[in-house]
């Protein structure tokens, strides 16, 4: 059982990037227009660099800089911020070794996850009635969790800190209310983190999300606020919306699915500057319908994989976009693509469709193997997420359960029931013992049979954060010892 915000100290350092050259900081001078869309001066280009130090030293941005959220920090201190360092307190300490090196902690999937946090009724206080949830995902510090749901509405849930008396004693009310409420214009159809997002820094604090009839819009994950737009547009000079959207590694694009097309925004340019690069090749190979689902393999694969409702996944070369591979076999349209950690193997996963593909991106010729879950009768977009050591997926399924699978073997693990409906939303936490679950689905009113929507119990239409047991040692009678950090 864990009580608490253990984050800062299970933090992986060898994930930190260095701040040395600077992120992507963008200084930008507010002008409200009537579509709400938001332009911004930039004050800087420079890009991340990736830091093989194991102690990196992250420097908060200069008092020159001019947005609201720098500002705070100048009023702090007029001077240059010192650097702040980032310290792990590790399970042991050995004088002979210089550093302790950070360690992904072993799951153990034998034991039923305990439910830390549930929440359900502030999905149940807005109009329309019948909302539901549609996606959650971690961001990339560990943080806090974010949800999109049917009311167009983005909701972020801060982990507790130790200690922390925010959270409700009583068994039928959530855990706490959400930290941020961001609400859309129309429909999200989906978004993503800003993948060096920290906590430690409001100016990394970002994500973007994609909506009908809106351009893509870049969040403050602290205020709420609306940083920028990046918009596209159609051969009618009219604003287009992206179906997927997606950070490269480096932070420094975004990579936007359309029909037929992809988009590429530079995250320093807002507006309507943009590459556009066609799916469907003038061999009228490559793929013909909406670009629904965006991945990228590792940092040196250099490598994007884009699924399809035309029930294909294509994967391409991320510094020319060249068509490297196209892959059929998916029985419904691709709702979601995701990389192995070491980049060779891509899982995939469509609308209907009950089975997650496993391709070997070095021989695409035949699947390795499919791993099952309940999706065959439900249109609702499942996904699915790998734990942050790469052995085991966890997905979820129309019938409540969350399935674990061993990645090596492609066999079935575990199983728990999650919620009493849908789990569309499944996440690990990126280091620590954890995983975050959301669930819903639409539904009707039948007049008929009298069923009223309104009378759910706590178990459906729900998010829910759930901590696993880590093997911690083998005790001297054999058995496993296992607990939380």
């Amino acid at each position: 059982m864990m009580n608490g915000r253990l984050w800062p100290r299970w933090r992986p350092l060898s994930r930190q990037p260095s701040f040395n050259s600077g992120i992507p900081q963008l200084s930008y001078d507010l002008k409200e227009k009537n579509d709400k869309e938001v332009i911004f001066e930039v004050c800087s280009e420079t890009g991340c660099q990736w830091s093989q130090n194991p102690l990196p030293s992250l420097t908060p941005p200069p008092p020159s800089l001019s947005s609201p959220l720098k500002k705070r920090h100048m009023d702090n201190n007029n001077s240059d911020l010192p650097s702040v360092e980032v310290e792990v307190e590790a399970p042991y300490q050995n004088e002979d070794e210089e550093e302790c090196k950070y360690s992904w902690p072993e799951l153990s999937f034998d034991i039923h996850p305990y439910r830390n946090y549930h929440f359900y009724k502030q999905f149940r206080r807005t109009t329309p009635s019948n909302n539901f949830l549609k996606a959650l995902n971690w961001s990339p510090d560990g943080s806090c969790f974010l949800t999109s749901s049917e009311d167009n509405t983005l909701r972020a849930f801060n982990l507790p800190y130790e200690g922390s008396t925010e959270c409700s004693l009583h068994p039928h009310d959530d855990s706490y209310p959400a930290n941020l409420v961001v609400k859309e214009g129309e429909s999200v159809y989906d978004f993503c983190w800003y993948p060096y997002m920290s906590a430690s820094d409001p100016v990394t604090c970002v994500f973007a999300t994609s909506t009908r009839d809106h351009p893509i819009h870049l969040w403050d994950a602290t205020s709420g606020e609306l940083r920028c737009s990046y918009r596209a547009y159609d051969a009618m000079d009219e604003i287009t919306a992206a179906f997927s959207v997606g950070f490269n590694p480096a932070g420094t694009k975004i990579f936007a699915g359309y029909n037929k097309s992809i988009r590429v925004f530079d995250v320093h340019r807002p507006g309507r500057d943009f590459e556009q690069h066609s799916t469907l090749q003038r061999n009228k190979e490559g793929q013909r319908g909406i670009i629904s689902a965006i991945a990228f393999g590792p940092n040196d694969s250099k490598m994007l994989a884009t699924g399809s409702y035309d029930q294909t996944t294509a994967i391409y070369s991320e510094d020319n976009m060249e068509l490297l591979y196209v892959l059929h076999g998916q029985e419904g349209g691709v709702t979601h693509v995701q990389f192995s950690k070491d980049g060779n193997y891509l899982y995939t996963g469509g609308r209907k469709d009950p089975f997650i593909m496993c391709w070997d991106v070095r021989n695409t010729v035949e699947v390795v193997y499919k791993l099952y879950r309940s999706a065959e009768h439900t249109n609702q977009r499942i996904s699915f997420d790998i734990e942050p050591s790469g052995k085991h997926l966890g997905t979820g399924g129309q019938d409540g359960t969350v399935n674990i699978y061993d990645l090596q073997t492609g066999q079935w693990v575990s199983g728990f029931q999650a919620a009493a409906d849908t789990v569309n939303g499944f996440s690990f936490h990126p280091f620590m013992p954890l995983a975050a679950t959301s669930s819903g689905h639409r539904r009707f009113e039948d007049p008929d049979d009298g069923s009223d929507i309104s009378k759910l119990n706590e178990d459906e239409n729900c998010a829910s954060v759930w901590s696993f047991s880590v093997v911690s040692q083998v005790d001297n009678n054999g058995g496993i010892e296992s607990g939380t950090p």
